[in-house]
């Protein structure tokens, strides 16, 4: 599956264009901009397990890193600022890893 299957072309462009400068990057501003805080908890999932690469259940900070070229090829590289702000947002159980639950919840912030 791919995340065009469930989020707009023209959406993530404008999203990974939003924050292509370095330390720019809002997960909040982000998720609202690709149009994943409108989705169903299913197609949460659904792009959860696109950028869980290894499949593990969870998203580690080394995944992480390339949550936005998980959306486009044409996203960067977060710094380790940004992977590190973004990871103890998500990662409510202090384990350095997000989960479905953690991820869900991610998204819903406003």
């Amino acid at each position: 599956m791919l995340m065009t299957d469930l989020l707009k072309a023209d959406d993530i462009s404008k999203a990974v264009g939003a924050f292509k400068a370095a330390e720019s990057f809002d997960h909040k501003k982000f998720f609202e901009m690709v149009g994943l805080k409108k989705k169903t908890p299913d197609e949460v999932k659904k792009v959860f397990q696109i950028l869980d690469q290894d499949h593990s259940g969870f998203i580690e900070e080394d995944e992480l890193k390339f949550v936005m070229k998980g959306f486009s090829k044409d996203g960067r590289d977060l710094s380790d600022a940004e992977t590190k702000k973004f990871m103890k947002a998500g990662d409510k159980e202090g384990d350095g890893k997000i989960g479905i639950d953690e991820f869900a919840a991610l998204v819903a912030e406003s």
